[in-house]
């Protein structure tokens, strides 16, 4: 068997001194050498180095193919660094992988933190509303992030939200002779906290986070008042089945909040709808839950707007379904995916009991009334009845 020509190297803060035996042979027989500027400094590659091109392109690497070429990268190169990138472009005989530990390791190790309970992201290249689905009292996050500012601006972002209490930590140049392990309270940091690169630990403490049941409150939405309201939400997304990974059809979608708990579970979406301000609002919604990597938004009428879209493991439709849209939805579906309907009007209605005879499923009728003060008295303002339809193809 072939000796692979690539090797995938993560290297740390400790430079030479911390790479294996392997690690350094691979290096020392390399006629290329790719890494960061830091990566090609800390092991002292010279004149075989040749920095990432800026934005980052595996294609690069690949020029090199059938050569001893070795690829640099922080830590573990396949959390969030180089490795995943290029090992989908390759034969699993073209390459090999020596990895280090991970900064989320050796942050967890100067913490004393378990690792397999704390959250890590990478927050350099991300939104911070990233951490929001994330953020509960006690949790524990390790984050990556730009630079020494961008930990600042962090501990600013979590203040403004009510966190300021969380302490705070920033480390940089773990593993190395240039170690910083930094405490603070959220609330108490400023300026440019250290140099680049940086992790940041944070042990969170202030209000309760986001609730993983079904149906949050409709307050947490931006809306015109074209919403899925908490109590028929829970409902529909019951019936939806949300699992990790799969995709929904949100036609229709209002404000989207529909999707946004859809993509809490896990899932991505597509959210269809044909009014420009209410799809706006549909990103604003996406952005404040920091899901926007995943929903998609698709400002356009079904079941037109529908023809590129990747096909669904679940459709939820909250109004205006008709025989046309049915079919073009129905025809896409793959056995096993959900379909899930409400009905606005007495003629959708009709529509749900004729498809419920046809096609089977689950049909209910929900009318939800509030309870409002009358002096001494109760009184009951019920809403307009909810019709549902759900079916498994």
């Amino acid at each position: 068997m072939n000796e692979p020509w690539l090797s995938i190297i993560g290297i740390g803060e400790d430079g030479l001194a911390g790479l294996s035996e392997a690690s350094r042979k691979a290096l020392a027989r390399a006629e290329t050498v790719f890494g960061g500027e830091r990566h090609l400094a800390l092991a002292d590659i010279g004149s075989r180095g040749r920095p990432w091109p800026v934005p980052f392109d595996a294609n690069v690497v690949l020029s090199c193919r059938g050569r001893p070429t070795v690829v640099l990268a922080s830590g573990d190169p396949f959390w969030h660094g180089a490795g995943a990138s290029l090992a989908e472009k390759l034969g699993s005989g073209e390459w090999i992988a020596h990895p280090a530990p991970s900064t989320f390791s050796l942050a967890a190790a100067r913490l004393g933190w378990r690792l397999e309970s704390t959250i890590c992201l990478a927050l350099h290249a991300a939104p911070f509303e990233r951490l929001v689905p994330y953020l509960a009292h006690g949790a524990r996050i390790i984050c990556l992030v730009r630079d020494g500012k961008a930990g600042s601006d962090l501990a600013k972002w979590l203040t403004e939200r009510g966190w300021g209490s969380s302490t705070f930590w920033t480390l940089a140049a773990l593993g190395g002779p240039r170690e910083s392990v930094q405490e603070y309270h959220a609330r108490d940091c400023s300026g440019d906290l250290t140099g680049n690169p940086v992790a940041v630990a944070v042990e969170a403490r202030g209000e309760h986070g986001i609730a993983r049941s079904s149906g949050l409150p409709d307050d947490l939405f931006v809306h015109d008042g074209q919403i899925t309201k908490r109590p028929v939400r829970a409902l529909a997304l019951s019936a939806l089945a949300p699992r990790a990974g799969e995709r929904l059809w949100d036609i229709g979608a209002g404000s989207g909040s529909i999707s946004v708990e859809w993509a809490l579970c896990g899932g991505r979406a597509s959210a269809v709808e044909a009014r420009e301000d209410r799809a706006a609002n549909i990103r604003k919604n996406a952005a404040a839950f920091g899901l926007a990597h995943r929903i998609t938004v698709v400002t356009g009428r079904a079941p037109e707007a529908l023809a590129g879209l990747e096909a669904p493991d679940a459709v939820f439709i909250g109004g205006g379904l008709d025989e046309v849209l049915f079919d073009a939805i129905w025809t896409r579906l793959s056995p096993g995916a959900r379909l899930v309907a409400h009905s606005v009007t007495l003629e959708t209605e009709a529509l749900l009991g004729e498809l419920h005879q046809r096609h089977g499923g689950e049909l209910m009728r929900a009318e939800i009334s509030h309870a409002a003060p009358l002096g001494r008295y109760r009184s009951w303002e019920a809403a307009r009845p909810v019709v549902q339809w759900s079916v498994v193809r």
